[in-house]
């Protein structure tokens, strides 16, 4: 009995100290609603900050990725990329698609853009690189008719591990729903270095893998000396993406891991806290 007691006493210790440390004090709000402070721009063909057309922008409290100062799209694939990297991490966003897909866009990208993860800073890209070395988060909207996941993974100059083999397919669908029409959508992603990471949306886990490298190809121009091919990635910068469909985030938030990833038990009560948290907000 008095094991048990004990037992009882640090498990509820344990959860008061977890409860604490995932106040909302605790979030850091990469997306401020007000501007785009601690945030760098990207666009293929343009020098590193130069926001061709205004593509970046807040608009009503929302961070907007826009086209009306495009005539044509013409490949300008376009990246923006919060100023820190993150090893371990939850991250969480709420989007929607808006409008239509401004002209010279490819057709895989209607209602298309993504969470970038584990990425290389904006400043190694090279002017005309597409997409930086990445995991990418793809967020994808329904057309109205067919079957059309989001939350899938694409690795542009990735590789990964999924149930102990090496994936080195371009793009995976997710479990997830198809959500048709202008809905916010949640969606998280969950982050350990390089041991799992977990596509979530709307509180549902809908892809996992893991051992996440650089390799394989899908990325253009990239500067060889940091395309290390096997390189495990273990930290990296995050992303949002502009891939010629309008888009809108209303929350980019981030919650910080890295002082727990090394107590597995600290670890478990804050995730398991903050999932009962996301799933209480959607």
């Amino acid at each position: 009995m008095k094991k048990l007691l004990t037992t009882l006493l640090l498990l509820s210790g344990l959860h008061s100290y977890a409860q604490k440390e995932i106040a909302p004090d605790k979030w850091l709000k990469l997306f401020n609603g007000k501007d785009l402070t601690d945030w760098d721009i990207k666009i293929t063909g343009y020098d590193l900050n130069d926001n061709f057309g205004n593509t970046f922008r807040v608009k009503d409290g929302y961070l907007t990725v826009a086209y009306d100062q495009y005539d044509e799209f013409k490949e300008r694939y376009g990246h923006i990329f919060y100023k820190k990297n993150f090893s371990a991490y939850l991250v969480v966003a709420e989007y929607r698609f808006t409008g239509d897909q401004v002209k010279g866009g490819p057709g895989w990208a209607f209602r298309n853009s993504g969470i970038m993860l584990h990425g290389q800073p904006a400043a190694t890209m090279t002017k005309d690189q597409d997409f930086p070395i990445s995991l990418e988060e793809q967020l994808l909207g329904g057309n109205g008719k067919d079957p059309r996941s989001t939350a899938n993974l694409c690795t542009p100059g990735t590789n990964v591990v999924m149930n102990g083999k090496l994936i080195t397919d371009h793009c995976i669908s997710s479990t997830s729903k198809t959500y048709h029409g202008d809905q916010w959508v949640h969606v998280e992603a969950l982050v350990l270095r390089d041991s799992v990471i977990k596509h979530i949306v709307q509180g549902d886990t809908v892809i996992v893998y893991n051992k996440p490298q650089i390799g394989a190809g899908n990325v253009s121009h990239a500067d060889p000396a940091v395309k290390q091919d096997g390189k495990l990635l273990t930290e990296g910068s995050i992303s949002l993406q502009s891939e010629s469909h309008p888009v809108q985030f209303r929350k980019v938030e981030l919650f910080d891991l890295s002082p727990y990833v090394n107590d597995p038990v600290k670890l478990n009560r804050i995730l398991h806290l903050l999932q009962q948290r996301n799933k209480g907000r959607q």
